[in-house]
């Protein structure tokens, strides 16, 4: 986990939020709620939480919880077996 005060990290990745809702509040350069696994520099997985009618993932942020992580790391880890 790290910061990202600049965004760019976010807007390198495709994660920014565009969504009106948020904007009109003034919450520019805001990330979509993702969640990834990364193994020496190369995403292996990532999960967005997001639907036309929660653009933030913030009502249904079930995809990039602990325990869809640890899930994606298992189903990677029993393919490379």
């Amino acid at each position: 986990m790290f910061s990202d005060p600049n965004s760019e990290f976010t807007r390198a990745c495709n994660m920014e939020l565009t969504a009106d809702g948020p904007r009109s509040k003034g919450l520019l350069g805001r990330s979509k709620r993702f969640a990834m696994i990364v193994e020496n520099n190369i995403i292996t997985a990532m999960a967005v939480a997001e639907a036309e009618s929660d653009p933030a993932g913030d009502d249904f942020p079930e995809k990039t919880l602990a325990p869809a992580l640890i899930k994606m790391a298992t189903i990677e880890m029993a393919a490379k077996k």
